[in-house]
């Protein structure tokens, strides 16, 4: 999710942090300027307007590289760094970012240990992995290789690369890290609501917990679940859904052409769908709408039926 999405999600609150999308590194270093554009929160603090803390990722395979770009994200304005050595698309990890490097830990060690030597000590450094590349047979030593390179946090997706997005998430394996190193273990996957999170803590025995695409399913997500751990209902006003999304509209078009705006909210209605029934049902209507302004109106009549 790109920073507008950010802002709605923070808007609405109950997460903890938010993480970027990650920023490439390939051929040259990333410069400071580009974090500023990609990640407009480092020119406040890295905070959203809302205040919630957004931690810059990078993926790439190349130490140096990796290095230098951290310390210009750094400069401007970055105060956590993050590595994606999860993504499992073709295109990443053909070009050696990503899940692929799950197969050397040597290499995750270098990438890491070089950013964490070239940062000062108080600028804290994550990384997320899944649980292999093919199989799960170097998952303990991806792990190593990681919290000896002085890396504090480590996101596990429970599943491997060849895995992508099913079957289910594997827990067990992720509790299995909680129980043999000193690194926070944040839980990630088939994580939506507070009944899968109690779930996943029982198994895992974590205490941390990442909701990705959960979060585009269903945006209220962080406040339902905070609300129902202290024994609230947790509710859905579906007058909000429709107010954040002609927000979300406008904010778009600050930022992205038409076509483009228009694309980015029928993608957004395509996870809507997971998390209500209205949209779920209307979503061809919706998908065949021609203009922003078609798809805000549609979308308002959808959530409005009764």
């Amino acid at each position: 999710m790109d920073h507008t999405m950010r802002s709605l999600l923070s808007q609405i609150g109950g997460m903890d942090y938010l993480v970027s999308e990650f920023v490439r590194v390939t051929q040259y270093a990333i410069p400071a300027n580009t974090f500023k554009r990609l990640i407009p929160e480092n020119i406040q603090g890295a905070k959203t307007n809302h205040n919630h803390p957004v931690h810059t990722q990078l993926l790439g395979s190349n130490a140096e590289l990796m290095a230098e770009s951290a310390i210009n994200a750094i400069e401007a304005g970055a105060t956590h760094i993050d590595v994606n050595f999860g993504c499992p698309a073709k295109r990443v990890n053909g070009h050696g970012g990503g899940s692929v490097l799950l197969q050397t830990p040597d290499a995750l060690y270098d990438i890491m240990s070089t950013i964490r030597k070239n940062l000062n000590s108080d600028i804290p450094v994550s990384a997320k992995i899944r649980l292999g590349f093919e199989d799960e047979s170097l998952l303990f030593d991806n792990v190593a290789a990681i919290e000896s390179a002085g890396v504090g946090t480590l996101t596990i997706h429970g599943r491997t690369k060849k895995d992508g997005y099913k079957p289910p998430a594997r827990w067990e394996k992720i509790g299995e890290i909680q129980d043999n190193t000193k690194m926070i273990v944040v839980a990630n996957g088939d994580i939506i609501d507070t009944h899968s999170l109690l779930r996943c803590q029982s198994i895992t025995g974590c205490q941390h917990f990442m909701i990705g695409r959960g979060s585009l399913n269903n945006p209220f997500v962080f406040q339902q679940i905070r609300q129902e751990l202290i024994g609230q209902k947790g509710t859905i006003d579906t007058a909000i859904l429709n107010q954040l999304f002609t927000e979300y509209s406008s904010k778009l078009r600050e930022h992205y052409d038409e076509m483009a705006t228009l694309g980015r909210l029928k993608q957004w209605c395509g996870h809507l769908r997971f998390g209500f029934e209205d949209i779920k049902n209307n979503l061809q209507i919706l998908r065949r709408c021609k203009s922003v302004d078609e798809l805000t109106k549609a979308f308002e009549n959808t959530l409005t039926k009764t």
